[in-house]
């Protein structure tokens, strides 16, 4: 049976544990999207993670979804993000870059020429923006043309080679929490009658022609994929979602990619059934309940007794605790993560949490 301390392989990285720190949007870049030393020192102080998975990155000005969140489609982003990387990997970490292209989820007021978010289908989010003047509701997007679908697939393409060049030693795409991938998966988003809407192999098609060229474009050893099947974040409605998700890690499967990633939320009779079709290294972002927030090191134990999940990720405790790592061996005290440091700001909340040593 494995432990949280056990290394294991992932795609073309050994790691020495299976304990992963989870993406986290932290909405401190520049209105330009990009990355401050500030980001360097935060990452950095978590390098004890066996596999940190950045913060959502943008591919591309469209698809942008949130107010201060970094990119990695110009010279400037992928330098900055370079600092990043260096001070991680100077503290003997690792680092993979997530990928999310928010689809519906964006408003006109990020994008220079003020159009419209594109999506599956034109349908509304039915939610709001917080901006710099307050909350603004998400209009209905444009459906994505065929032409569009094929120009998004190849911004994650050259997102993740800006990534590598940035000193990333791999890449996530997001096909998880409501953005483009995941809007392409489920039933109330994609309501498109072309071979990408339809039938689950229809609905399956781009989040795997994404991952196909991501892989193609920086090498599948160095590829992952999150998932969050049966989520309702950002007003996703999955009805039946085992059949959609078997099928997509079905074809997966034959790209050889470094991982999967699977978000829970009280679903673990689908991860079960997720874990039974896929043999490749699954990383899984347990769920207890809502009562016991953030997620306890006791999940992340229980996930791999289980043997449901091959690593663990944890995102607040992560957040509150640079050294989760040593914490956790320990066996405690926890930093309680502030709710409202959690997005934007200065360092507060941010690289001022104080590790076990420099407690008290």
């Amino acid at each position: 049976m494995s432990t949280l301390f056990d290394p294991v392989t992932v795609g073309r990285l050994r790691l020495p544990s299976r304990l992963v720190m989870a993406p986290m949007t932290r909405n401190r870049a520049t209105p330009d999207g990009v990355v401050t030393p500030l980001t360097a020192e935060y990452y950095a102080q978590r390098a004890g993670a066996g596999l940190i998975v950045s913060e959502s990155i943008q591919p591309s000005v469209q698809g942008q979804g949130y107010i201060l969140t970094p990119g990695l489609h110009s010279a400037e982003q992928v330098a900055a993000w370079r600092v990043v990387t260096d001070a991680v990997h100077a503290e003997g970490g690792r680092i993979f870059a997530q990928i999310t292209h928010c689809g519906r989820i964006g408003h006109p007021s990020l994008y220079p020429n003020g159009e419209l978010p594109v999506a599956p289908s034109p349908v509304a989010s039915g939610e709001q923006m917080i901006s710099f003047q307050g909350p603004l509701d998400h209009p209905t997007p444009r459906e994505a043309t065929k032409a569009e679908i094929a120009g998004i697939i190849e911004e994650h393409a050259q997102s993740a080679r800006a990534a590598i060049e940035a000193g990333f030693d791999g890449v996530e795409v997001h096909g998880g929490n409501g953005f483009l991938v995941h809007q392409f998966l489920a039933d109330n988003t994609n309501l498109r009658t072309d071979e990408y809407g339809g039938s689950t192999d229809n609905r399956v098609r781009f989040a795997v022609e994404v991952v196909r060229a991501v892989a193609q474009a920086v090498g599948a050893d160095r590829v992952g994929i999150r998932i969050s099947p049966g989520s309702p974040y950002n007003s996703i409605v999955e009805s039946d979602p085992v059949p959609v998700y078997t099928a997509l890690l079905n074809e997966l499967a034959a790209l050889d990619i470094a991982y999967v990633h699977v978000i829970e939320m009280g679903t673990r009779g689908i991860t079960k059934a997720l874990r039974d079709v896929w043999s490749s290294t699954l990383i899984l972002n347990p769920h207890e309940t809502m009562a016991v927030y953030p997620a306890t090191a006791d999940a992340a134990h229980e996930a791999l007794e289980s043997g449901v999940a091959d690593a663990v990720s944890l995102a607040a405790l992560w957040l509150a605790n640079p050294d989760l790592d040593v914490r956790i061996r320990a066996g405690g005290p926890y930093n309680t993560p502030d709710q409202a440091t959690f997005y934007g700001g200065d360092h507060t909340g941010y690289t001022d949490y104080p590790t076990l040593e420099n407690a008290g």
